[in-house]
């Protein structure tokens, strides 16, 4: 134990120092500021509201140092006394390691100071407290970036979240654009949605298991859990099915479905209807692949009673048979009714069965789905009977 003079000494040095801070808390900010304009290029690129935010951070630092010096075993929360001056959105505007280097600058600065400021005999005091003050500081800073991402993330979601739904309701417009682009959305070329279940647990871990296989498959996403779907909004890939399949893994067990490629995001809820109408009527196809293109379940789809798919079957597969010459209509027709049967279907149109053959493949030329596939002789069958029921009711 000290004597007693020892500890008076002591004390006095402490008191002196303590008011010698006091004095020179103006001075210190300024060299520090002086300093970060010298050695931080990055300081003296930014605009002079957010260098004098900046100043005033220095400022704080430096007079709760010196109160903490001043009471060193008293609890006072750090980031409070020196973050708490300038607004959140200074978190956006410098980075984590930018404001080490300015707390580092600021130390630095302090320290260079201590023989000048220390009462005789408080030198040691001093450096000591400046030591015990920077780790203090730097678990501060960490906490307002931790508390700032967290908020932003937050904040973030709830964002992506409004966007993702406005796509699927039908509702997307200009401000849902604006709010895609904060998120880091960069307007791709080739967007497709894509639908399916979520698993259960944590929403938020399905998504972020969802964003890094987007980022392995260089995809942009947008991406949410819509009550017990997962949808995802993936843009840069002309190909929905290799897209899918990408960001297949997150996705619960059953049928995931990928609508058709679109320009943007406004377009965007196209592919997502489609999507969502081919969710609704993949259960017809028991052994539909694993992701599907909503484009593959046009029959399901319009026996469901999507008019959408209706419409397709009938524009892009009747209408341009018809238009291309009743002999394929009903060469088509009556091979379908003959059970995909070559020899039958000469026969009964009393033609060689190469002009069959030859007229099937001007079928597939002109619709893309080949007569010969089960798969395809389904979708020609269901568009050609909507096609007829078309025709008869604009003959009523």
């Amino acid at each position: 134990m000290n004597p007693p003079s020892e500890n008076s000494a002591s004390h006095q040095a402490h008191v002196a120092t303590v008011r010698r801070l006091e004095q020179s808390s103006g001075k210190l900010a300024a060299a520090a500021i002086s300093r970060m304009d010298q050695q931080l290029s990055w300081y003296r690129a930014m605009p002079p509201e957010n260098r004098s935010w900046i100043g005033l951070v220095a400022q704080a630092g430096i007079a709760a140092f010196t109160e903490w010096f001043r009471h060193p075993d008293a609890p006072q929360a750090i980031s409070t006394d020196v973050f708490g001056t300038a607004p959140r959105e200074l978190t956006r505007a410098i980075t984590l390691r930018q404001t080490v280097e300015m707390v580092r600058t600021t130390i630095e600065v302090v320290e260079s100071a201590i023989d000048e400021i220390a009462a005789p005999g408080g030198e040691r005091a001093l450096r000591n407290a400046i030591l015990v003050y920077a780790r203090e500081i730097a678990f501060a800073t960490a906490q307002v970036y931790a508390q700032a991402a967290e908020a932003r993330g937050a904040w973030d979601a709830r964002l992506e979240s409004l966007v993702v739904n406005a796509v699927v309701s039908g509702e997307a417009d200009e401000s849902d654009v604006s709010r895609a682009a904060a998120l880091g959305w960069k307007a791709p070329e080739s967007v497709t949605v894509v639908l399916g279940s979520a698993p259960n647990g944590d929403s938020e871990l399905t998504v972020e298991a969802i964003r890094r296989a987007a980022r392995y498959a260089k995809l942009q996403v947008l991406t949410g859990v819509l009550g017990k779907r997962l949808v995802v909004i993936a843009g840069g890939s002309d190909d929905p099915v290799q897209a899918a399949k990408a960001l297949l893994g997150p996705f619960a067990a059953g049928p995931v479905v990928a609508g058709p490629v679109v320009g943007d995001l406004l377009d965007a809820t196209r592919s997502a209807q489609a999507a969502a109408a081919g969710l609704r009527a993949v259960g017809a196809w028991p052994d539909a692949p694993r992701p599907v293109h909503a484009d593959d379940l046009l029959p399901e789809r319009a026996m469901a009673g999507d008019p959408v798919a209706r419409q397709l079957l009938v524009d892009e597969v009747y209408r341009p048979l018809e238009e291309a010459g009743s002999a394929l209509l009903e060469t088509l027709s009556v091979y379908l009714e003959q059970a995909s049967s070559l020899e039958g279907a000469a026969r009964m149109l009393f033609v060689h069965p190469n002009t069959v053959r030859y007229r099937l493949r001007r079928v597939t030329d002109v619709t893309g789905w080949p007569p010969s596939d089960v798969r395809s002789a389904f979708t020609l069958r269901i568009a050609l009977m909507l096609g007829r029921l078309g025709d008869d009711d604009g003959r009523q």
